[in-house]
């Protein structure tokens, strides 16, 4: 074991991930066992568009890896039109070709999105706009599964001066999002978004939700060189994602067709934690498949697609229970509560307004700098 591995065995955050992490998965499934409701079956086929002319089109980020790439070959297969966002333009490439290998007949269209950085992402919104217009229509999306994330084991800023783990996992999908909501709002059958959070988000006690606390200054004071608090950083950006899931599902539920659902999908061996000691990395998921609780990609994205391909309220056999707002996790179309915490609509609408400010500052920023 080298000097990195035994600095990272002895830290606080890392028996936090051992110990709170695994009690807190434990926890979600205790909840599945004894609460948990079957939703109502999948939409095997989703609903085409433009007169039943045109596949529907899903976005999906993180899809060069882990359960990005395992959703997006997925929802291929269920006829949707996917478009694959991520950082690598090579990795993109070479995505879709294993896509298309075991899916010749994929319908895919590959995208550059880095997700630390707000040029990009608003570079991507434009870029998709444009491609649709050419190919389309109709100037919609169906879908949107934000499920891009990293686990960082140092405080580094952005070019946008954010903590890059909060931006790539908070503050840019809530950019994104609110980006693409015209395009989801333009559809013509009920389209959705989809936020991909964690059963870590249990481990928050209680959050600040500050424009500081978004940009990340609050870790980042705290680091101390090698004592950046991962696991606390990465916990407090899967609650403000579910937080966000459940406030957009209030802002837009009754004025328009577009759900929101938040999934989780458990411990997935995805490369998550490639930033890790290869060697605690490997034995954490030694330990985790010794106790059954280890999923490969394939299928932990079942509470994904679950959340993805719920039918709509306007399809259901049971209208009476709508899946927006809620929280998919353990696959087999079931769902759970989060923690209390996350259904604070005080702390929800709060966190939405100071998110907005740190989203119109970037705008501003981006103004500034094309001015100059």
């Amino acid at each position: 074991m080298d000097r990195e591995a035994l600095r990272m065995l002895c830290s606080p955050q890392f028996w936090r991930m051992a110990v709170l992490w695994t009690l807190s998965l434990l926890q979600s499934y205790l909840l599945v066992l004894l609460c948990g409701r079957a939703a109502a079956p999948r939409c095997r086929r989703p609903q085409l568009v433009a007169g039943g002319r045109r596949r529907p089109i899903g976005v999906v980020t993180g899809a060069t890896s882990g359960l990005g790439r395992a959703a997006a070959a997925a929802l291929a297969r269920e006829g949707y039109h996917v478009v694959l966002a991520g950082r690598s333009t090579q990795l993109l490439h070479e995505t879709v070709e294993e896509i298309q290998k075991q899916q010749p007949d994929a319908h895919l269209e590959a995208f550059q999105l880095n997700l630390a950085s707000y040029r990009s992402i608003k570079r991507f919104g434009a870029s998709l706009k444009q491609w649709i217009q050419q190919t389309r229509s109709e100037p919609a999306i169906q879908l949107l599964i934000n499920s891009a994330g990293i686990l960082a084991k140092s405080h580094r800023v952005t070019e946008d001066g954010l903590d890059e783990m909060i931006q790539t996992n908070y503050v840019s999908p809530f950019i994104l999002t609110n980006i693409l909501l015209p395009l989801l709002k333009n559809s013509s059958v009920p389209s959705r978004v989809v936020n991909v959070t964690s059963f870590t988000h249990r481990c928050v006690s209680g959050i600040d939700v500050s424009e500081d606390a978004l940009r990340g200054m609050k870790f980042g004071r705290c680091s101390g060189g090698e004592n950046y608090p991962l696991a606390c950083a990465y916990e407090y950006t899967k609650l403000c994602l579910l937080m966000f899931s459940y406030e957009l599902h209030r802002h837009i539920h009754m004025s328009s067709a577009v759900s929101v659902i938040a999934a989780d999908p458990g411990i997935v061996e995805t490369k998550i934690m490639r930033e890790l000691p290869q060697c605690l990395s490997c034995f954490a998921f030694l330990a985790l498949r010794f106790l059954k609780l280890l999923q490969d990609p394939d299928t932990g994205v079942g509470s994904i697609l679950d959340a993805a391909l719920a039918p709509p309220v306007s399809l259901s056999f049971y209208p009476a229970e709508e899946e927006s707002g809620k929280c998919f996790f353990g696959g087999k179309g079931r769902t759970i509560r989060s923690s209390q915490l996350s259904y604070d609509t005080e702390v929800a609408k709060k966190l939405w307004a100071e998110s907005t400010a740190v989203f119109k500052e970037l705008q501003l920023r981006e103004c500034d700098f094309r001015n100059s």
